[in-house]
């Protein structure tokens, strides 16, 4: 399905009535930060989620205030810049008290009030219930009571959005819309919402001078030589000892999290800056989760000019952190649009190296090429060995080597292997994991079967199972086990007939 055919919903009130967390019991996660905090949200928070097994994109939007002046009026004019791209708008209020906030919003609802959706919130318990009926008055058709804290009256909600959608509840659900999924990550005010804004075509992140504009993670969605991306614009990443709000506590922690659902991470640095500890630190996590990383330096626009100015910085950040060798820097101004289609393919070169997946044959081909160039070093109970490897799995990129024993393997071997594997196996820019395992014979192998064996010597028939004949281990002379014979029974006596006379003959020689 096209992303514009998707019907989009959009949570609006003012600040604190519950929208982040009637998002949250939607969207079926707590994707939205929720706190007591008025405020909280600030940029338009879209998913996308099912109602009724169909795909609905869902807006949580930031509390419209009356007094509009500095950040306020910025997130107040987003929220409503909703009103037009919607095509059901959820107006909610709390049902304990009406502000002047609220007067406002009615009067900016009257013109759409065909598809809107008047939602009285916190109707904890039956004594509230009553409460409803007073919303009446304000003249929309549709009026609902919930408490999307304690889950009531959801379901009521999602049939009501499904008539006002013209839809029906389906019995299964669509098939997901595969896409690549970048997440933007870094220091605060590196130009993470100017780029999002930029690729997304719209401002769908509030940009500010304040560090710090940015609290959930706000999704966008484009489209680049015929492949859909999905980019996640995150806060601004500050070092835990500058962390004094919880509110910022929550936001990085989110930011973080987008790691794991991303593919590919664009780091942004302050090409002016460089390279900071914050930055080292970030970068080893995404390395840490296997995730692809490329380094964007924002704010070439600033630069002094100077040749090879760029290069220069390049070559610092390669110094300072040589963990990050395999992976690719991009040098862009997202204020002016500068080199973004290089780095757009750059992100479509990592993602294809993380799906990558190499046959196991030409993997042990290449190894047999590589323990010839470079045999692995000897330890102290013989030479270390690598049998064979394999890939087993992508995205991250994972690979077993199979050794005679892991006690003592070498690391320094590990990271040749590594680095063999981005040379010859098309692995160059991205993060890949080397893992061993000893090799065990197995046992079985060097047992006899259950056939049983007999002895040259016997007289016996194959029918009557005689005792086997056990092999020796080698290196050990051991003699074959005496048969049992009737003749046997003869030379014994007559065997112990010459001992005795061979003793009664010492004993007279001795008188």
């Amino acid at each position: 399905m096209d992303s514009q055919q998707i019907p989009v919903i959009s949570i609006i009130g003012r600040p604190n009535v519950g929208k982040s967390t009637l998002f949250n019991r939607l969207v079926g996660k707590r994707r939205a930060i929720t706190d007591p905090t008025p405020g909280v949200t600030r940029d338009p928070i879209p998913e996308r989620c099912l109602i009724g097994n169909h795909y609905i994109t869902l807006v949580d939007s930031g509390g419209v205030k009356q007094e509009l002046e500095g950040l306020d009026d910025l997130v107040s004019q987003k929220s409503l810049s909703l009103l037009d791209k919607s095509d059901v708008i959820i107006f909610m209020m709390d049902c304990m008290r009406v502000t002047a906030e609220d007067e406002v919003l009615i009067e900016k609802l009257r013109p759409y009030t065909d598809k809107v959706l008047l939602v009285i919130n916190k109707i904890d318990d039956t004594n509230r219930e009553d409460l409803i009926w007073e919303y009446y008055s304000y003249g929309f058709q549709r009026v609902l009571g919930i408490s999307a804290a304690h889950g009531h009256g959801i379901e009521e909600l999602e049939e009501t959005l499904l008539g006002l959608l013209d839809l029906e509840e389906r019995f299964e659900a669509p098939e997901e819309i595969e896409t690549v999924k970048i997440a933007v990550l870094g220091k605060p005010n590196t130009g993470k919402s100017t780029l999002t804004n930029l690729l997304v075509g719209e401002d769908v992140s509030i940009v500010s001078t304040i560090a710090g504009t940015t609290r959930d993670v706000v999704r966008g969605a484009f489209s680049y030589k015929s492949t859909d991306f999905t980019i996640l614009d995150t806060a601004g990443i500050r070092r835990k000892s500058k962390v004094d709000e919880d509110v910022e506590y929550y936001s990085v922690n989110r930011a973080i999290k987008t790691i794991d659902e991303a593919d590919v991470i664009l780091l942004m640095i302050d090409s002016v800056e460089g390279l900071s500890d914050q930055d080292k630190k970030i970068a080893n996590l995404i390395v840490r989760k296997g995730k692809g990383i490329i380094l964007v330096l924002n704010k070439i626009d600033q630069l002094s000019g100077i040749a090879n100015e760029i290069e220069a910085i390049k070559d610092r950040i390669r110094f300072l952190f040589p963990i990050l060798g395999f992976a690719p820097i991009t040098s862009i101004s997202a204020l002016n649009g500068t080199k973004i289609p290089a780095m757009l393919d750059t992100v479509w070169g990592v993602w294809k190296q993380l799906n990558k997946r190499v046959d196991t044959s030409i993997i042990n081909n290449a190894l047999k090429d590589w323990t010839e160039s470079y045999t692995p070093p000897r330890g102290s109970e013989g030479h270390f060995k690598v049998y064979y490897g394999t890939q087993v799995s992508a995205t991250p990129v994972r690979f077993l080597f199979f050794v005679n024993r892991i006690k003592g393997f070498p690391e320094i071997y590990v990271k040749y292997l590594k680095n063999c594997i981005r040379r010859d196996l098309g692995f160059s820019q991205i993060p890949i994991e080397v893992d061993l395992r000893e090799r065990r014979r197995n046992p079985s192998l060097n047992k006899k079967g259950d056939k049983p064996i007999l002895s040259k010597y016997s007289t016996e028939s194959k029918s009557d199972s005689p005792k086997t004949y056990q092999k020796p281990k080698a290196g050990r002379a051991v003699a074959k086990k005496k048969q049992n014979k009737p003749g046997n029974k003869a030379a014994l006596g007559k065997a112990i007939d010459r001992a005795k006379k061979s003793e009664k003959n010492r004993r007279g020689r001795k008188k």
